[in-house]
């Protein structure tokens, strides 16, 4: 269990709620910290620094997909 103190730390204040909803659940499902979100006006484009965290992230794209919202298109991508 996480205290009220570390997920503030690890709160970021000034990126979207989408980034935020992103980065939270591929810590929830594959604890990994390493992935970066890029909002564009019609996609959003998610790095993953191995392709075996692309290839999982892309089963439940879906599911992502759901969480974020239909406004914007999810778009993976493996590098750093």
């Amino acid at each position: 269990m996480q205290s009220l103190n570390d997920i503030m730390l690890k709160k970021n204040f000034d990126e979207p709620a989408e980034i935020q909803i992103i980065k939270d659940f591929v810590e929830r499902h594959f604890k990994q910290h390493a992935v970066g979100v890029i909002m564009q006006p019609r996609q959003i484009i998610i790095t993953t620094p191995s392709s075996a965290l692309a290839g999982s992230l892309r089963m439940k794209l879906h599911e992502l997909q759901e969480l974020v919202g239909a406004e914007r298109r999810l778009i993976i991508r493996i590098g750093q």
